[in-house]
């Protein structure tokens, strides 16, 4: 369990909010970490874990044309990959991995292409109604390298977010938990 799966499930936990997670190249790496957090049962709604490009489509709601045209590994194909396992599972948050792990190109992309994704609740971000944000990455290292750098990096990009909701407030809460005023 990595220090920021630990912080993400404690800042959901003080919103009262929840997680799902989509998840091509990292296999489940994302939902292992959040879980092997105690507690995380509170916040964790599941995951999807989408390897087979026609899986997006079918589970997640992945458009159609857009895999068919520009292939998995997509910034557009990783935005509605978060947003569809948000909206399957149920959750306030969604996160989503898709990337060329190696030792292979894929779709065109070297490997090290790796885009993270996130959805979250209405307002959230810069108060559009809704909506997701991407970031894009290329990663250096073996297929295993790349992997748990794509864990750290979309945990750090809802992390981020969570933290930016929560500025000041948690800060509070867990000063009055811990005896201070």
């Amino acid at each position: 369990m990595s220090s920021r799966a630990t912080d993400v499930v404690r800042l959901l936990k003080v919103s009262g909010e929840t997680l799902a997670v989509a998840e091509s190249l990292t296999g489940g790496l994302v939902a292992a970490d959040i879980t092997a957090v105690p507690g995380a049962s509170q916040v964790f709604r599941g995951s999807v874990t989408a390897y087979a490009t026609e899986l997006k489509h079918r589970l997640l709601g992945v458009d159609a044309t857009l895999l068919e045209q520009y292939g998995a590994v997509n910034p557009q194909v990783a935005a509605q990959m978060a947003a569809g396992v948000r909206k399957v599972l149920g959750a306030d948050w969604g996160i989503a991995t898709t990337g060329v792990a190696g030792p292979d190109m894929q779709d065109g992309h070297p490997v090290g292409t790796v885009f993270v994704a996130l959805d979250g609740p209405i307002g959230f971000g810069s108060g559009s109604a809704g909506g997701g944000k991407v970031e894009a990455l290329r990663l250096n290292g073996g297929r295993e390298e790349i992997r748990m750098e794509s864990v750290r990096s979309v945990l750090a990009l809802l992390l981020k977010e969570l933290a930016g909701e929560h500025s000041g407030n948690e800060r509070a809460q867990d000063t009055e938990r811990n005896g201070g005023f």
